[in-house]
């Protein structure tokens, strides 16, 4: 699964860990919702596998949502843009990305924004406090070959093109609106890392908001999962959700912090993915097979009620 096509390397993308979590998902849904789509990379993993017939790709961050339409539904050009604004850099490519990024904060173009993704430091967005993108170019590169690119966009449309709905909302509003047969996969920004604003994120979310729409999915028999809260080493991040939700917590670790290799620490990264009430009573039987035939560095832990496992 790590040779899927993925145009955008986003940082805080679930690409790295599809292959773990979709071993927890439905072998089989009639849709695959993602409130908080991003790079789209749980749903470019679950059509690869043939798991789902349809998607529903919304984001709150406009240009990326429809940055992903055009290389879903129109992989030319996007891939006819991003060489021509590949192709402009000169001598100084650091003035160019700023000209790209000033004409993108004026207009949110997406073509812009597709070069500004694969020139920006560690892929990682970033945005100011009146919500424009600020990220700094990497001075050690000049971005995705327009060859590569091509081909991965090329790769994602032939995966999605033609199963794909596009939104850009409110993600309480996507929830009231999902229907039996879906199944929701969420990646929200990680509440409490920066206060309800991350830099990553137009906008956090309010913990207490996210736990009621929650409740309300498990009312309606909705099966979903979500990525929320995570740990480096000591240090947490986001607030763990409620028991009262009735989710299992599962936990998998990601792998050695590059940053604490570099502080020569060793610290690993672990994720904490959680499944529905609806999803565990659907397939507990295929869950606990998973868990007791998994490789031996899986380790199952039970504690206060929650799976936590451990995949390397």
């Amino acid at each position: 699964m790590a040779n899927l096509p993925h145009p955008v390397q986003y940082q805080g993308s679930k690409r790295n860990l599809a292959a773990h979590i979709l071993r927890f998902l439905p072998n089989q849904v009639g849709r695959l919702v993602e409130p908080f789509s991003g790079t789209a990379a749980i749903s470019i993993a679950t059509a690869a596998e043939q798991s789902a017939g349809n998607f529903w790709l919304n984001d709150l961050n406009k240009p990326l949502i429809e940055l992903f339409n055009l290389i879903i539904e129109n992989p030319d050009d996007i891939a006819d843009a991003y060489a021509d604004i590949w192709g402009e850099q000169h001598s100084d490519s650091i003035g160019h990305y700023f000209e790209v990024r000033k004409k993108f904060n004026e207009t949110n173009d997406p073509k812009l924004f597709l070069y500004l993704l694969a020139r920006c430091v560690k892929g990682a967005v970033r945005y100011n406090s009146e919500g424009l993108f600020n990220q700094s170019p990497d001075k050690r590169r000049k971005g995705t070959q327009p060859a590569t690119m091509r081909k991965n966009i090329e790769g994602v449309s032939r995966l999605l093109k033609g199963k794909c709905q596009f939104t850009c909302l409110d993600y309480r509003e996507v929830l009231t609106k999902v229907q039996k047969n879906d199944f929701v996969y969420m990646d929200p920004p990680y509440q409490g890392v920066c206060g309800n604003k991350d830099s990553r994120y137009f906008s956090g979310i309010d913990f207490e908001d996210f736990v009621l729409a929650l409740k309300h999915l498990n009312q309606e028999g909705i099966a979903f999962a979500i990525s929320y809260d995570g740990r480096l080493g000591s240090k947490t991040f986001g607030q763990v959700l409620p028991e009262s939700l009735e989710l299992k917590r599962i936990e998998i670790e990601v792998g050695r912090s590059s940053q604490s290799t570099l502080l020569g620490r060793e610290e690993t990264t672990i994720e904490s993915l959680y499944l529905s009430p609806n999803l565990i009573s659907r397939q507990f039987l295929d869950l606990t097979s998973y868990i007791i035939k998994a490789p031996k560095q899986l380790t199952l832990l039970e504690k206060h009620g929650h799976f936590s496992t451990a995949t390397r």
